[in-house]
């Protein structure tokens, strides 16, 4: 039996393997460990890399930030925010109100 992680790896190695060009994850990272994250994250930046285009479902904003050309920020059912990473940095109240702990 694979743990959480292991099968959220095989799922995202299958998809590379594939020639998808548009891959949909939902919080990927959820659960895992630190390090499998990491690995998830470099997954992910070898799904960029190759230009398939990916719908990411994502709590980790490092990880949002980091491989996003546009971000969605959803509160209580709509969307609060749309934008480019740099106006979501740039956005002081909307990381305060809804991303922030």
């Amino acid at each position: 039996m694979l743990s959480g992680g292991e099968q959220q790896m095989l799922a995202l190695a299958r998809t590379l393997m594939g020639d998808s060009d548009l891959v949909i994850i939902d919080e990927p990272t959820e659960g895992l460990a630190p390090r499998i994250v990491e690995l998830v994250a470099d997954l992910f930046r070898e799904i960029k890399r190759r230009g398939v285009a990916l719908l990411l479902v994502e709590q980790k904003l490092a990880i949002a930030l980091e491989l996003s050309e546009r971000l969605y920020v959803m509160g209580h059912g709509r969307i609060v925010f749309a934008g480019s990473p740099a106006d979501l940095r740039a956005n002081g109240a909307i990381r305060r109100e809804w991303l922030e702990v």
